[in-house]
């Protein structure tokens, strides 16, 4: 079957969720949605049928076993089956319903009517294949962090306007959510020309200028080609380990008033992450924590 997709779908815990999460993400699922199905959640990951094999399907069901295990929990049910490219949005978008984040924020999907009254800052978003819907632990971390960092206060009192990086932007949701509490610009950089793709439509959604929310392909080297000056905030959502990888080159792009939010780290590698930001001259000021996942709120040392 030309362009198809494995639909993976995991019956489970509720306490497994942020767990399954990761394991499809390590995986190479392009997407994930989770919906409560009695006492238990429902969680479906997507991804390319060439990325895949039945028997890679098979170990992916027993690494969650054994997850489950280690935590004393029931091991979850997982079944997969294959669907058409055309039927890949609508699959998990039937699924994904807006949802507030933090005290100020309301992901919207996009294809869904616009509510007619709220006073929540209201981002539409149509995530594609691109990491970052709003679901998961790490991101609403990253984006309640965001408030904390960009609240109407810091905004006025600002003595420049506020430039970021977002280094693995994903659908662009940290970004575009940045800009909409009053950050001034973001550069944004993830090396899949499809996250690429998914954040450039999610800045026209949300009418965003061009100049504002600068989208290229590639990582920290590329911001550095970009920007003239050292910027006032960094932003990463990916894995610990690229984490780790990357904190060397983003203290290029920082002064001694930057401060980042790092997540996508689970509370078991905080500590080695910790020890390189510190090798580096950042230091931790706040760790946030959200069942296994942690965001880590820095700055300079």
């Amino acid at each position: 079957m030309a362009n198809s997709w494995w639909e993976i779908q995991v019956l489970c815990d509720p306490t497994l969720e942020d767990s399954v999460f990761w394991r499809l993400g390590e995986f190479g699922s392009r997407g994930t949605a989770s919906e409560f199905h009695g006492y238990s959640n429902l969680v479906r990951g997507y991804l390319p049928q060439s990325q895949a094999k039945m028997l890679d399907l098979a170990a992916l069901a027993l690494w969650l076993r054994q997850d489950a295990l280690c935590m004393g929990l029931t091991p979850p049910a997982m079944q997969w089956n294959l669907i058409d490219e055309e039927d890949w949005a609508s699959s998990w978008k039937v699924h994904w319903q807006p949802q507030e984040i933090g005290d100020r924020f309301l992901i919207h999907p996009a294809w869904l009517p616009l509510p007619e009254h709220t006073d929540r800052v209201l981002m539409k978003l149509e995530p594609g294949v691109a990491f970052g819907t709003g679901d998961h632990a790490t991101t609403q971390l990253c984006l309640e962090a965001l408030e904390m960092r960009l609240g109407p206060s810091a905004i006025a009192e600002a003595a420049e306007p506020l430039v970021l990086a977002d280094i693995g932007c994903g659908s662009g949701i940290l970004s575009v959510g940045a800009l909409l509490l009053g950050a001034a610009k973001v550069y944004a950089v993830d090396t899949d020309p499809l996250a690429v793709q998914s954040t450039l439509e999610n800045r026209e959604l949300n009418g965003i200028e061009r100049d504002r929310l600068v989208v290229e392909q590639g990582s920290v080297d590329r911001v550095i080609e970009q920007i003239d000056a050292p910027v006032d905030g960094i932003l990463c959502n990916i894995l610990a380990e690229v984490i780790i990888d990357l904190i060397p080159a983003m203290s290029q792009i920082a002064k001694p008033s930057t401060w980042g939010i790092l997540s996508g780290i689970l509370l078991e590698q905080a500590k080695l992450v910790a020890d390189t930001l510190e090798e580096n001259d950042w230091i931790v000021a706040a760790l946030w924590k959200r069942g296994e996942w942690c965001c880590l709120n820095i700055r300079r040392s």
